[in-house]
């Protein structure tokens, strides 16, 4: 079964296999690790540009060591899932001090840098050094559920430590890069998630699953829970084109990222109704806001609903501590958080999450 089933998925992926994504062309220990985060819980489609654009700004892992981090988020806007450039950075800021700036090539030295889990250090070593090590990321957890009608989630560590046997039992004694691509697209582009192609896989003769006539049950899915919804105000400062916005703590949701000050208030009529520290007015000033409630819309994560009603507070310059604004520059203001105003129409480079850039795109319209 060993034998058959690598060479049967080497076979396959040498005529079917995809070999012209942009990672696969002069691969290096640094790129293909981009791309392996870019990946993960992303459509290749989606990764493409994105990935172009990252490697042409920081073509190297020291560049990317260097950048500032709001170079490295304002890339990643519309990527999701921060904490993987956050990581991205860090882990090259430890390649550049700990490793003399050159990608380490040991599977111990890899998987000390943040964000690097096994099934990712071993795609990076076996896809750029063909060394001989399994993967284990969503796509090739569904082939072996399939293949070797696996029962239970895969996400349970039971389970998984199962699963990791299976792989480790099943790669080939050579070409072991090939084969970590050839899994994985296995995955990809046949063994999908609903209506996988059955009649054009390579290993349908050995499949439990298809003997069973159970592809459409496995992989088991993780057990259902409710997911919650929550309820958050983005309050905007609004002031001749631009919004006051600001930067949030380094962890947590949108670490990093810039954004909106969040209150639980339903109504705002009066500066003493904001956050001390949004500070858009004179300290003395009693003067009324005058707000207008934009449409609300719901923003989902993996574990809860956010449903964002977006305030714009238009601030009285004669009144307010903006003092005069610039055309398009960025005012920056004291206060717990960093703090900028930012020109809807030709904001600065930083790294902004989705229903910042729907809000922005909202305002875009309206002036």
């Amino acid at each position: 079964m060993i034998y058959d089933f690598s060479t049967a998925v080497l076979n396959w992926f040498d005529i079917h296999g995809r070999k012209n994504l942009p990672w696969q062309q002069n691969k290096t220990r640094y790129s293909v690790w981009v791309s392996e985060v870019m990946l993960q819980q992303t459509q290749v489609s989606t990764v493409i540009p994105y990935f172009e654009t990252f490697m042409k700004k920081f073509p190297t892992v020291v560049d990317l060591a260097n950048a500032k981090q709001d170079a490295v988020l304002h890339l990643w806007t519309g990527l999701g899932y921060y904490a993987r450039a956050r990581n991205l950075h860090k882990a090259a800021q430890k390649v550049r001090d700990e490793f003399s700036g050159e990608f380490p090539d040991s599977f111990e030295d890899v998987l000390s840098l943040p964000g690097i889990g096994r099934s990712t250090a071993a795609a990076i070593l076996s896809l750029a050094d063909n060394q001989a090590y399994a993967i284990l990321d969503g796509n090739v957890k569904r082939v072996l559920a399939r293949y070797l009608a696996v029962e239970g989630w895969p996400g349970n560590k039971k389970v998984e430590d199962s699963m990791w046997e299976m792989a480790e039992s099943l790669k080939p004694r050579v070409r072991f890069g090939d084969y970590t691509q050839a899994i994985m697209d296995l995955g990809a582009t046949l063994c999908t998630r609903s209506k996988p192609n059955c009649d054009m896989c390579p290993v349908q003769t050995h499949c439990l699953a298809y003997a069973q006539g159970r592809q459409a049950e496995l992989p088991h899915k993780k057990p259902k829970k409710q997911i919650p919804t929550k309820t958050t105000r983005m309050l905007i400062p609004f002031y001749q084109g631009s919004v006051l916005m600001h930067k949030r703590p380094s962890s947590g949701i949108w670490g990093g990222l810039w954004g909106f000050y969040e209150s639980d208030k339903e109504s705002f009529e009066s500066v003493k109704d904001l956050p001390d520290d949004l500070a858009i007015m004179e300290a003395d000033s009693e003067s009324l806001l005058q707000t207008q409630i934009l449409p609300e819309f719901t923003h989902t994560f993996s574990h809860f609903h956010l449903q964002i009603t977006p305030i714009l507070l238009l601030v009285d310059g004669q009144h307010s501590n903006v003092g005069k604004q610039p055309d398009g520059a960025i005012k920056e203001l004291q206060g717990i958080y960093e703090k900028l105003w930012f020109n809807i129409h030709s904001g600065p480079d930083v790294g902004l999450a989705a229903p910042t850039v729907k809000i922005l795109k909202q305002l875009q319209a309206m002036y």
